[in-house]
């Protein structure tokens, strides 16, 4: 069944002129890039305090573990995106009832599932530990984590949806608030109670579990200040059928990214317990620069669902090419404080000399990771704040299942090597299909009238 586009999920018929600046991308990329950026900080300081262990097998479990959370979390990171998307298109629209109706119905949905999530934790747990190939002393390193890190699922979603929000709003500011305050309070919690009380492992999982609890209802008094209290309703059936059709294809996408992620850490581990280590520390770099990109992503997020409800194609067009030069631009930087920075980062978190070795040997393919997955992180956004959310789940589908022929091929020929090239192979799939199915899409959304640039 075709999507329904995205315009006319809006309830405003006319179309609301408004242009797009240079300052206006970046006026949502640099906060929202210092935001992002205290994301991999907290995962390069939470392998650093667990590395002054000195326990190879500690470094790996957590590094599992978290590739389980990265799974069952960020599968849910759609209600962020969505909520980003629907709430940025009626802003668009000026339709304020509209956007509180879709935020109450992501809230609902939010803890529905982190609830669901507590209750089947056990299976999860198990079946994501065999599953990563967790054995011996890495999987009761890895069961610890889990036990803790969990009962944060309910205030994880609904994190989710209210960074989401804030985002759609064009609020930065506060989500820059927001995300820093959940991962320094992260970072600052890890490093107190593993190097300070000496609680190891579930040290690391229960600072997790704090700062979601206390970013939550920082998160719930933003909902009371900035909403409209005059504008509240219950979600109908169409608002949550709309909802879970936009939710449940968004999944799917990103179920597959991170598919794609952990099928990388787990052939690592085949590697041997080494290697684990070493391409764990690497994807903290690469986690690093994804703040940067994701924030050229959140320019378009933001920008091109305003655009869509305000159908209004110039501004579309206009979000595409600065999104596009500002995210090279950065993606550039990116790759030059990788070459010049990473063997001083590796140094400091490598538990062992023969792993730093390694790390700074296969350092050159983390360099290269930003230049060909920029496209493929702006198309994100852009998709996003489109609520092109079909066509964003075959696409990403389809460069999974690329991904997966190529490593059949790479990683038997050329071990690591081969391990990492696919996963470059695999950005720039997501690049290619995105940006040629970009011009469709677009035709399709707008009215006719409405197509020419500025």
């Amino acid at each position: 069944m075709e999507q329904v586009p995205a315009q006319n999920a809006c309830s405003a018929a006319a179309v609301r002129p408004f242009g797009i600046t240079h300052r206006d991308v970046l006026r949502i990329a640099c906060p929202m890039m210092i935001a992002y950026l205290s994301s991999p900080l907290v995962g390069l300081v939470a392998t650093g305090v667990i590395g002054q262990l000195r326990e190879e097998a500690l470094i790996g479990g957590v590094a599992l573990s978290a590739v389980i959370f990265d799974v069952t979390f960020v599968t849910f990171n759609f209600l962020r995106g969505a909520t980003t998307g629907f709430t940025a298109q009626a802003l668009g629209a000026g339709d304020r009832r509209a956007e509180q109706r879709m935020l109450a119905s992501g809230l609902i949905i939010a803890l529905v599932a982190g609830l669901a999530l507590l209750v089947l934790q056990k299976p999860i747990g198990e079946l994501g530990l065999d599953a990563m190939g967790a054995e011996g002393a890495v999987r009761d390193a890895a069961s610890t984590y889990f036990a803790w890190r969990i009962w944060s699922a309910p205030f994880v979603l609904f994190n989710f949806v209210v960074f989401g929000w804030v985002i759609g709003r064009g609020d930065v500011f506060w989500g820059m608030i927001l995300q820093t305050l959940l991962n320094v309070l992260n970072a600052v919690l890890s490093i107190y109670w593993v190097m300070g009380v000496g609680w190891g492992v579930a040290g690391v999982a229960v600072a997790s579990l704090v700062a979601e609890v206390v970013t939550a209802l920082a998160g719930l008094y933003l909902i009371w200040a900035k909403s409209d209290q005059n504008a509240w309703s219950l979600p109908d059936f169409s608002v949550f059928r709309r909802a879970f059709s936009v939710n449940g294809d968004m999944m799917i996408r990103s179920f597959a990214l991170l598919i794609g992620l952990s099928f990388f850490t787990r052939q690592s581990g085949t590697l041997g317990i080494e290697i684990l280590a070493a391409n764990t520390i690497l994807l903290r770099f690469y986690f690093f620069g994804v703040a940067f990109l994701d924030g050229v992503a959140t320019a378009a997020e933001q920008l091109a669902g305003r655009a869509v409800g305000a159908r209004y194609r110039p501004a579309f067009d206009r979000t595409i090419r600065l999104t596009t030069l500002w995210g090279f631009l950065f993606a550039g930087l990116v790759s030059v404080a990788f070459l010049s920075g990473g063997g001083w980062v590796i140094d400091i978190t490598a538990p062992t000399g023969t792993v730093a070795a390694l790390a700074e040997r296969y350092l050159p393919y983390v360099v290269a990771l930003p230049i060909f997955g920029i496209v493929a992180f702006q198309m994100d956004g852009v998709y996003i704040g489109a609520t092109w959310s079909r066509q964003m789940r075959n696409l990403m589908v389809g460069s999974l299942a690329i991904y997966f022929a190529v490593w059949a091929v790479l990683q038997p020929l050329l071990g690591n090597d081969g391990l990492w090239i696919t996963l470059i192979l695999f950005q720039s799939a997501r690049s290619v299909a995105f940006r040629l199915m970009l011009p469709r899409l677009a035709d399709r959304t707008f009215p006719t009238g409405t197509s020419s640039a500025r």
